[in-house]
């Protein structure tokens, strides 16, 4: 169990616990999450973009945007994806055992499942353990940090962030918490998240609000460029503090902040990173196009090879971009420019010390400047390097 900070806490009116199941076959291993709403609250989600996507995908995709929902309940070790019909009614199976605990229908508890795509959830596991999940909950930042812990898969920390907002003489409060550290690329990534909110969130504008926060902080993010079966960022707001989300401007920020914080964390924890990569992107045809040389960029193993080498070679960058379309060519590029240091510019290398760029990059933290001529597009894409220990990592995930 762990002892957490007070910097961690939740927002009123919600509860978490966790419990060690046995999923992983990790004996005493948290692997069982719970987050629960006293009151019920409005909620929305943003999925995986993947065609092949795992059975609680399918079920929360039925059941949001709604305004009663309770509570979501998520398991590690198992996707409970490409699993056919059982899979489903598996999924189901969880939100009824649990909904019966509570006292709620159970489309009013949603459903998340991390892990090996594949094999079929060892239901009995999770069932027998819902009772003593329920009765174990709780507000403390140690229930907190314990159900942030059991929904790691490869992660090596959890990730959990709070921001408070003062709102009209009231504080709002924001607690997200995620899971990620591979099979990550934008439009989600084999990643999870539950936000929870104090704050009154209006039913109708709640799915395009967080379809807008994804694009700007899960959906920017990439390590691989896997997009995974899991994805799942879903939202709790219950409007405990008494502020809603319209009283202010601040509110909204306050919740993109949060989840661009939980997103950058998945970064720094990806499986075997060294570096972490910030990808800034000015003067493309529009916002699309400089996703796409961002994203481009971030997936090219030979660039992340590089990095990972503390190697400045531009040259794979500047190629790169010229495998994006729009008949682009070096001579857009107005400069490329690594930790501040411009090492090409106007189609042409410039005169800087390479081996202060590689000195730079040691830092483990590398920021890719990238501005061309093309228009007023802009984005900013997270990833990290591609080291042995990635590799390493994922030749014997199953075996």
């Amino acid at each position: 169990m762990t002892n957490a900070s007070d910097s961690i806490r939740l927002p009123l009116g919600f509860q978490t616990s966790s419990r060690a199941c046995g999923i992983r076959g990790d004996v005493g291993r948290l692997d069982l999450a719970l987050f629960y709403s006293e009151v019920p609250a409005v909620a929305a989600g943003v999925f995986t973009t993947n065609a092949v996507n795992g059975a609680p995908v399918k079920v929360c995709r039925e059941r949001l945007p709604r305004s009663t929902a309770r509570a979501v309940i998520i398991n590690a070790g198992n996707a409970n994806a490409c699993t056919g019909t059982q899979g489903i009614k598996d999924a189901k199976e969880m939100t009824v055992s649990l909904a019966a605990q509570i006292g709620c229908p159970p489309d009013d508890v949603l459903v998340c499942s991390t892990g090996v795509i594949g094999r079929f959830l060892p239901l009995s596991k999770i069932t027998t353990n819902i009772p003593e999940l329920w009765s174990n909950r709780g507000g403390s930042p140690d229930h907190l940090a314990n159900t942030a812990q059991a929904i790691m898969t490869t992660d090596t920390v959890p990730k959990v962030v709070t921001r408070e907002v003062p709102i009209n003489g009231k504080t709002v409060t924001i607690t997200g918490v995620c899971k990620g550290a591979a099979m990550i690329a934008p439009n989600m990534a084999t990643m999870l998240c539950v936000i929870m909110t104090d704050a009154a969130v209006n039913e109708e504008t709640v799915q395009s609000l967080m379809t807008e926060i994804a694009n700007n902080s899960f959906n920017s993010i990439t390590v691989e460029g896997h997009t995974s079966t899991s994805d799942s960022m879903i939202l709790l707001a219950n409007g405990q503090s008494g502020a809603s989300l319209s009283d202010s401007v601040e509110l909204k920020d306050a919740l993109q902040a949060v989840a661009s914080e939980l997103a950058q964390k998945i970064i720094r924890d990806a499986e075997g990173a060294g570096h972490f990569v910030t990808i800034n992107i000015t003067g493309a045809y529009d916002s699309d196009h400089a996703n796409l040389l961002g994203k481009t960029i971030a997936n090219d193993a030979l660039v992340k090879t590089a990095i990972t080498g503390n190697d400045p070679n531009w040259g794979r960058i500047v190629s790169a971009c010229g495998r994006t379309g729009n008949n682009l060519t070096e001579n857009d590029i107005l400069s490329l420019s690594i930790n501040n240091l411009t090492i090409f510019a106007q189609g042409a290398p410039t005169s800087e010390d390479l081996s202060k760029v590689s000195a730079a990059m040691k830092t483990g933290e590398v920021v890719i400047d990238l501005k061309m001529s093309l228009g007023s597009g802009q984005a900013t894409i997270w990833t990290c390097d591609l080291t042995q220990e990635y590799v390493r990592l994922n030749a014997d995930y199953t075996t």
